[in-house]
């Protein structure tokens, strides 16, 4: 009798089971239309919007419309966002029409001989003080303020120009707040050649500003110094004085914005975990005309797709609410080095240990309408959800093999760093060919060439994997051994 009991325990469970799973099949359905996707996708990636450039008039008009979308499916503004959307302080900087540097009777010249790290236009000069290496701990007993800072590149061991950047760019926080004039630093790392580095500096660069500071740029130059002999001969001078000057630099705060959008969970424990639907809006702007005469990247695959994936949730989970609650969040300034998604992840308005789950959704394109490529799904408990999402729309959800380290090349890899869960949901491909690179940053990326019938199922199985991972008694975790587990168990609390 007691199994008995049991056995019809047991199937009312499952029965249950099944009817929530198909009640959230059925929402699905009830929501995803192909036409609302191609009418998203043709706006948002139309000639119109000229390849939503970080910086431009344009990513900014994509912005409001995404953010009026979320605002008419009912979703509901972030408490302590900005309305819809979380400011990205981005610093855009173009090139110096021209720039001279003295020091010593000896003048040096743009490029041949020095490089700008940063700064604006501007005549600088000062007194000089040798700082080593331009530490923290040089400055100690030093006075800098109004004065001119030299220093080594580097910290005598790093060599690679990354590294030797990064460790730059806290010298220049240092000076700056030391009062300094202008940061000069010695270059004389043999592992990048001097030519390489005047290319890489000699294009219009974007950057984060995380310091809050938006006054003026202090300058910051490279000086060429392979030899060390221009160490030697400013040593030695009697003369401690050097005058810099730039012209036609411009070194300006955009206004670049995420967006963002909630739908509060329903159950009471559930709720106050949120599942963040992610995908960056950004492109790449207008280049030089192809063969047809088109200078447009439109930017379809990469990422409008992703964009309205997200979009598609949304409409989703704010007609549907799920048990977790869900954080809508488009990215600006992916193009440009994940930048976007860095700011948020490091500035957070939800705080990161309240996200179990980032369903990123970004594009290169597809070869395979078969299939969606889940960047990371091997590495997520999430993986039997998204494969049964999958299943039910004809498609197979497969790993990536594709050998592009994809995982780390994408805005949810600044949340699984974090220890968030993170894997980027993708259109079909089995491998980066010449199907892929025929329209991957190209001006042929346009609306009316992809495949909506295979866009609906693949729209489908995305929001259709997010209800049952939201809904899920379990929430989602890192498989154990994943190089973000550690990390994701110290955020969460789990140790």
């Amino acid at each position: 009798m007691r199994k008995t009991v049991q056995f019809f325990a047991l199937g009312i469970l499952f029965s249950f089971v099944a009817c929530a799973q198909k009640t959230d099949l059925e929402k699905t359905e009830a929501t995803v239309n192909q036409q609302t996707i191609k009418d998203h996708i043709y706006y948002i990636a139309s000639d119109e919007m000229r390849g939503r450039n970080t910086g431009s008039p344009e990513i900014l008009k994509a912005a409001d419309y995404l953010a009026k979308q979320l605002e008419s499916y009912g979703a509901k503004q972030v408490p302590g966002a900005d309305g819809w959307f979380q400011p990205v302080p981005l610093r855009m900087k173009t090139l110096a029409t021209s720039a001279s540097f003295s020091y010593g009777g000896r003048d040096f010249a743009l490029n041949d001989d020095f490089l700008i790290v940063d700064g604006e236009s501007g005549d600088f000069e000062g007194e000089v003080v040798y700082l080593e290496y331009g530490t923290e701990a040089d400055y100690e007993g030093k006075e800098v303020a109004g004065k001119i800072v030299f220093a080594k590149a580097g910290d005598g061991e790093t060599a690679d120009r990354r590294g030797i950047l990064t460790l730059s760019q806290n010298k220049r926080t240092l000076a700056k707040e030391a009062g300094a004039v202008a940061l000069i630093e010695f270059y004389s790392s043999p592992s990048t050649p001097w030519a390489s580095l005047t290319r890489s500096f000699n294009r219009v660069g974007m950057s984060l500003d995380e310091s809050g500071n938006t006054g003026a740029i202090m300058p910051h130059i490279w000086l060429k110094d392979l030899d060390n002999a221009n160490q030697r001969f400013m040593m030695t001078r009697s003369i401690k004085r050097a005058d810099l000057s730039i012209k036609g630099m411009t070194n300006v705060l955009t206004g670049d914005k995420n967006i963002l959008a909630m739908v509060e969970g329903t159950d009471p424990y559930l709720k106050d975990e949120f599942i963040m639907f992610s995908a960056h809006y950004d492109h790449i702007g207008v280049g030089a005309p192809n063969a047809e005469g088109d200078s447009i990247y439109n930017g379809t695959r990469d990422n409008a797709i992703g964009a309205v994936t997200v979009l598609s949730a949304a409409e989703n989970i704010a007609k549907y609410p799920m048990k977790r609650s869900a954080l809508f969040v488009l990215y600006t300034a992916e193009e440009k080095g994940l930048l976007g998604s860095r700011y948020m992840a490091n500035n957070p308005i939800i705080p990161n240990e309240e996200i179990v789950f980032c369903w990123n959704s970004d594009n290169g394109g597809y070869n395979d309408t078969t299939v969606s490529s889940i960047v990371g799904l091997e590495r997520t408990t999430a993986r039997p959800h998204i494969e049964e999402a999958n299943k039910a729309f004809g498609l197979t959800a497969i790993v990536d093999k594709s050998g592009q380290g994809l995982f780390d090349r994408s805005d949810n890899v600044s949340f699984a760093r974090k220890g968030i869960p993170a894997p980027t949901y993708s259109l079909g491909f089995q491998s980066f060919d010449d199907e892929i690179m025929k329209y991957y940053h190209q001006q042929s990326d346009n609306p009316e060439t992809v495949d909506y019938d295979y866009l609906e199922k693949f729209f489908k199985s995305y929001v259709y994997a997010s209800r049952l991972i939201g809904n899920a008694p379990e929430r989602p975790f890192w498989v154990e051994g994943d190089k973000y587990y550690e990390t994701g168990k110290k955020l969460y609390g789990m140790n």
